[in-house]
């Protein structure tokens, strides 16, 4: 890792803005390919793309209950024990409809309604992701989300990972279909003879997920374009630098692309993580993938101070922050753009991942300036409900025409007017 100035610091922007114009025509050509042949365009690409040959693209119960011999109790266990919190945490995130009356009789308010229907991308390829799972099923479950269906692109052998499938039964997803990729998205989107369309598409995947996502948006919500993974460590004097550089490959071996970056007014901290890092990376077993992140878009801040650090860190509004200062909390109060916030030595960013019961599907590139973490709202959607009364009418009924007529809409006002015009 390179130790720069906060004022000399390279861009580490890796926006999915930044797909190649042959990546976005593929996604295009594929999604277009699914609208048009369905389920025959899914066998096609799941083929091409992932080099299995498919009879049936739905998940079995009898594959479930396979997976389930398969993953170890311990493991099962703590996968109950983590959705539990995951669902305690995002219970706190409730609205429930509400109404408010005025004098006059009128009532307006809000009514807070589940989605019918939420699709879950699950990541495969290098890695299975049942934490991911959990993270994005068990709020939609709190939601009251009646329809859950879950897609992941299959292993060579033809079937889905057995923990990821395990996640799925124990989280509350209703239906699962082994097909990955762009093709995935716009079977959501679209609908094919075998998967019927969903209202919103939740969870993250590679630049062609995060691509098709994008261009579905409008048939279909999303809930975010996600990018690579990203972390912050804010730190001085009194952090341990092993821990430090341990914290920052956690997020460097998850893909290339991933950037991790410590913010500190320490040199000599900065000096014994850049140590560390290189020592860490030597013994890791995804170090390849780490190597490249730490070569690409790693990077240490030292600034002059402690609020120049924090300034730092609100610029690069980074996905995971991690706060190990000496007065944690009166940084904590001065920070305005993170995804997901973890403060202190025992904080570190794999317990919000796992465990913790916070969500793990955050804004990533810079968008914590104006997005939040995947959340109960995402599963919702809100109407609001207007009942005028006689006398609100009435008085008002005037007003809103002449409204209505300075915009040039005569049709409105004569709405109004019709109503109460011998009145008027």
């Amino acid at each position: 890792m390179k130790i720069y100035s906060s004022f000399d610091a390279p861009s580490l922007r890796r926006s999915v803005e930044n797909g190649t114009l042959e990546q976005r025509k593929a996604v295009l050509d594929i999604l277009e390919e699914v609208r048009n042949s369905g389920d025959e365009a899914l066998y096609f690409f799941t083929n091409k793309f992932d080099g299995v040959s498919l009879s049936t693209l739905k998940v079995t119960d009898k594959e479930i209950a396979e997976a389930y011999e398969r993953v170890d109790n311990t493991l099962i266990g703590i996968m109950r024990e983590a959705a539990q919190n995951i669902q305690e945490y995002h219970e706190k995130q409730q609205k429930t409809s509400w109404m408010m009356t005025r004098p006059d009789g009128t009532i307006l308010g809000q009514k807070v309604t589940p989605l019918d229907s939420v699709g879950v991308y699950v990541p495969g390829g290098t890695a299975a992701y049942p934490s991911s799972v959990l993270m994005t099923v068990v709020p939609a479950v709190v939601a009251g989300v009646e329809r859950i269906v879950m897609v992941s692109p299959p292993q060579k052998d033809g079937a889905l990972n057995a923990s990821v499938l395990v996640a799925a039964k124990e989280a509350g997803v209703t239906e699962i279909y082994k097909v990955g990729g762009a093709q995935a998205i716009a079977a959501l989107a679209y609908g094919t003879k075998s998967i019927k369309p969903v209202d919103k598409i939740v969870g993250p995947g590679n630049i062609y997920v995060a691509l098709a996502k994008r261009e579905v948006f409008g048939i279909v919500d999303i809930d975010m374009i996600a990018g690579p993974s990203e972390i912050v460590v804010l730190a001085d004097e009194t952090a341990n630098a092993h821990e430090v550089a341990a914290d920052l490959l956690s997020q460097a071996e998850h893909d290339p692309r991933s950037s991790c970056c410590l913010v500190t007014a320490s040199q000599s901290l900065a000096e014994a993580v850049q140590k560390e890092v290189e020592l860490q990376l030597q013994t890791l077993p995804r170090k390849e993938i780490a190597r490249a992140s730490i070569d690409e878009y790693g990077a240490i801040y030292v600034t002059e101070n402690l609020e120049e650090a924090i300034k730092v860190v609100n610029e690069l509004a980074p996905e995971h922050l991690e706060i190990i200062v000496e007065k944690a909390q009166e940084s904590l109060a001065k920070i305005k753009h993170a995804g997901a916030i973890f403060v202190g030595r025992y904080s570190s960013e794999p317990v919000g991942d796992y465990f913790a019961g916070t969500n793990h599907v955050l804004p990533t590139n810079g968008t914590a300036r104006f997005s939040s973490p995947l959340n109960l709202d995402d599963y919702q959607k809100k109407s609001s409900v207007i009942l005028y009364s006689d006398a609100a009418f009435k008085e008002n009924a005037s007003k809103i025409a002449a409204f209505a007529r300075s915009e040039g809409l005569e049709a409105h006002a004569r709405a109004i007017e019709s109503r109460f015009k011998e009145e008027m």
